[in-house]
């Protein structure tokens, strides 16, 4: 399978030392209550109301220094074509009790690839930064539930 890109335009969470986490959050809010298929599977991803939260305050998302946390954040813009791009759908089992609730049937894992303008300040040019990441699923028995995008890289 050939891999989708997600296409960050613009940059609008700015800087890599202070990422405006709680902006990151707000702009997700616009996506809760939708559900976007995986087109490689079919699977129904709905987007919770809790999950923008967890996006930007995630311990995943907390370790995240400079480029790397730069690239969550403006990822944000395209969660929609992450998720319909998404492929290697892979299970994993609930090991953290603090999800028993929220994950009993365990996790899916999705690998997702965008991309994100850059341009130093030399540059006439912009140029394109190349990402891939996990989106991270619970499986619960109403359905399968966006959590978080992890292991950006």
């Amino acid at each position: 399978m050939v891999k989708k890109w997600a296409n960050v335009e613009k940059i609008i969470f700015v800087g890599k030392q202070h990422i405006p986490w709680n902006e990151v959050e707000e702009y997700l809010k616009k996506y809760a209550g939708e559900t976007i298929v995986v087109e490689q599977y079919q699977d129904n991803i709905y987007i919770a109301y809790d999950f923008p939260e967890e996006y930007s305050e995630s311990k995943d998302t907390k370790k995240l220094r400079g480029g790397l946390a730069k690239a969550k954040a403006n990822a944000a813009q395209v969660i929609d074509q992450l998720i319909k791009n998404a492929t290697k759908r892979r299970w994993r089992e609930n090991l953290d009790p603090k999800h028993d609730k929220d994950a009993p049937g365990g996790w899916y894992r999705y690998d997702a690839f965008f991309t994100i303008p850059v341009r130093g300040q030399d540059e006439d040019k912009e140029r394109r930064n190349y990402y891939r990441g996990t989106v991270l699923v619970r499986i619960n028995p109403k359905g399968l539930y966006l959590y978080d995008v992890v292991d950006i890289k």
